[in-house]
């Protein structure tokens, strides 16, 4: 694939242009990025306030006794989205399921240990651990490349 950036003082605002012999996957792909938009900040309650986090601020989503927390370098606040709701919010890319009740940043990931037989140690830049389950370890395999 090629690449190319021209800069045009007369330019009003970016313009993308895509020029391919047939539509393929990774043509498909690129254009669906290129259309999402960002990913938007997201309520986090706790002590009685409201502050908006900020994608690139959660460690990891996840559920406990029935509520959606989402984890910062700040605490924990609780969440009114479920988790499936945040998975198709939040930038695929970046964030990835590790399990039915857990979502991890994979930017504030330390290390992944793959010493335990059939499952992943995540250790998160706060120190904080967690473990992928043993249905989503083929997928975090597929997207680490091993």
């Amino acid at each position: 694939m090629q690449i190319e950036i021209e800069i045009d003082e007369r330019c009003q605002e970016p313009k993308i242009i895509i020029r391919t012999d047939k539509m393929t996957d990774e043509v498909g792909e690129i254009v669906k990025r290129l259309s999402a938009q960002q990913p938007k900040a997201v309520a986090g309650f706790r002590d009685g306030t409201v502050e908006l986090l900020e994608p690139d601020s959660l460690l990891r989503v996840y559920t406990s006794g029935g509520k959606v927390l989402a984890q910062t370098e700040r605490g924990a606040y609780q969440l009114r989205l479920r988790l499936y709701e945040l998975e198709q919010r939040l930038d695929r890319q970046t964030f990835v399921r590790i399990s039915n009740a857990e979502i991890v940043n994979l930017k504030k990931v330390k290390e992944f240990d793959l010493s335990l037989a059939g499952t992943i140690c995540v250790r998160l830049a706060d120190g904080t651990v967690t473990y992928v389950s043993r249905r989503y370890v083929a997928r975090i395999k597929q997207i680490l490349g091993i």
